[in-house]
């Protein structure tokens, strides 16, 4: 699902309806981009380290693919609508201590509920964030820069020096991200299942057809009585959420956490969400795309890793590809909306 660009609202239906069939091929043809891109660099890579396509290696990439796959499904919601999330990495961090603690502090404690504590705990950093924009319309960069730094502040007074260990973990908490079909783990389909869920939700669902609305154009959405400032803190609170989740995820597959939790995840999710073709200036892009970036950027990572190459090397990838990617959407925008401001005309005559 891709948002019109402004060029072209007001058109007669028919030229509406050819403008985002014109689109939806443009994104569609960036994803399968994407998978040529993913495909070629595998090939790439196994010729010079064959190893990188052993067993484990494929499973620490699908492990780093779902935590990454799942921040940028809350990250899309937010920059679909003009915004951005950049303390998710402090919430997943936050969340993946306290919810892991609690194996510690109370006595045969249900999984389910330590995944309820994470997620209330991302729930409750994602309403700040989320009523300091919406309502009292601090910038979200301001916003959420300022909280990356409070969250991750929090988290190092909560934990100070100390840490969870694996061995005060139960082995059906840690299973959870070793059990696997092959070199594919369990979780990395239930994942795959969340992403197109939500992939679903913005496409068949007015609410979330209206995140689009709200991004391509926030003053023609209020005119429209949509509710932004609604939607905007609703997308806020999932990503909260999700980042929760994330944590409890993190804590399981890792075992040993302590205060830098996640550290740096954010600008590898961002990279994630614009390299999979979301417009960083909102109104465009799919979540299965963000999911097919998150994918890249795990393939990546571990890419280096198996190469011998340092993982300091991991962030300056990470912002080159959001450099690039920014420009072609810029240069796909341009080239679309000259396009479809073409077609109109010719509707119009």
């Amino acid at each position: 699902m891709s948002a019109l660009p402004d060029a072209v609202e007001g058109a007669g239906t028919e030229a509406g309806s050819g403008s985002r069939r014109l689109a939806d091929v443009i994104f569609r043809v960036r994803e399968f981009g994407i998978i040529a891109v993913l495909l070629v660099f595998v090939a790439i890579t196994s010729a010079i380290q064959p190893r990188f396509i052993d067993v484990q290696n494929i499973k620490f990439v699908f492990f780093n693919a779902v935590l990454f796959a799942l921040l940028a499904l809350g990250e899309t919601m937010v920059v679909l609508t003009r915004n951005i999330d950049l303390s998710v990495s402090s919430v997943l961090g936050l969340s993946a201590y306290l919810s892991a603690h609690l194996f510690s502090q109370v006595h045969g404690v249900p999984i389910v509920v330590v995944f309820l504590a994470g997620l209330v705990i991302g729930l409750a950093c994602g309403v700040v964030n989320g009523a300091i924009t919406a309502v009292a319309r601090v910038p979200s960069l301001v916003v959420t820069l300022a909280t990356l730094y409070i969250f991750r502040a929090l988290d190092v007074i909560i934990v100070g020096g100390g840490m969870v260990v694996a061995s005060t973990l139960p082995n059906s908490f840690l299973a959870i991200t070793t059990s696997s079909v092959g070199a594919v783990p369990y979780l990395a389909i239930v994942i795959a299942a969340v992403v197109l869920a939500g992939a679903f939700y913005l496409r068949s669902f007015r609410s979330g057809r209206e995140l689009y609305a709200i991004g391509s154009n926030p003053a023609a959405a209020t005119l429209a009585g949509i509710p932004t400032g609604k939607r905007i803190f609703s997308a806020f609170v999932i990503s909260g959420g999700i980042a929760g989740i994330a944590g409890v995820l993190w804590a399981a597959t890792y075992g040993t956490i302590d205060s830098t939790a996640g550290y740096g995840y954010e600008l590898t999710v961002v990279a994630a969400v614009v390299v999979g073709g979301v417009n960083i200036f909102g109104g465009s892009g799919t979540v299965t795309g963000a999911a097919l970036g998150a994918l890249l950027l795990a393939t990546i990572n571990q890419a280096l890793y198996v190469l011998g190459i340092s993982s300091f090397w991991d962030l300056a990838i990470d912002g080159f590809l959001i450099v690039v990617a920014i420009s072609l959407d810029h240069w796909i925008s341009v080239r679309l909306t000259s396009a479809l401001r073409k077609r109109s005309l010719q509707h119009a005559t």
